[in-house]
């Protein structure tokens, strides 16, 4: 798999079927290994590392925005349960443009997340929102 922009991270894989698979810590479970999987596991990796505990990370998890099924990367929750963290993640070849922009402000309209995370792996973008003018302020890091 391709080198990210994260630390160098151990993980866990098996092949099956011709087919490899990764083992996700927050699943509990062997996940099909496909470029945007590879994303989402350094994303968890790298949250782990900054301090995270992994009790406080949701992976790919259901909700539903405007009657449609949808499914959010990664969340980190604060120790009340309250949505702090929501990471949209995309496979390196996807460039990160407005239309993934407009992607991760719908989820956090249902999620109501104070930071997001908008990463191809290589690129990262980490932001504030701001409720009062409607913008985000971007920010160099995510502030664990």
């Amino acid at each position: 798999m391709l080198k990210l922009n994260f630390p160098n991270f151990e993980f866990k894989f098996k092949n099956r079927d011709n087919k490899t698979y990764i083992f996700d810590n927050i699943r509990k479970k062997l996940i099909l290994l496909t470029d945007e999987e590879w994303v989402r596991q350094h994303v968890v990796r790298y949250l782990i590392f900054r301090g995270v505990s992994k009790t406080h990370i949701a992976v790919e998890k259901k909700i539903i925005i405007n009657k449609l099924t949808k499914r959010f990367d990664v969340v980190v929750f604060n120790k009340e349960g309250v949505v702090k963290l929501l990471v949209e993640c995309k496979a390196p070849k996807i460039k990160i443009n407005q239309k993934v922009f407009d992607q991760t402000s719908i989820y956090n309209k249902k999620l109501n997340s104070e930071f997001l995370m908008i990463t191809n792996g290589l690129s990262h973008f980490f932001f504030k929102i701001d409720n009062l003018t409607n913008s985000y302020n971007f920010m160099k890091e995510f502030p664990l």
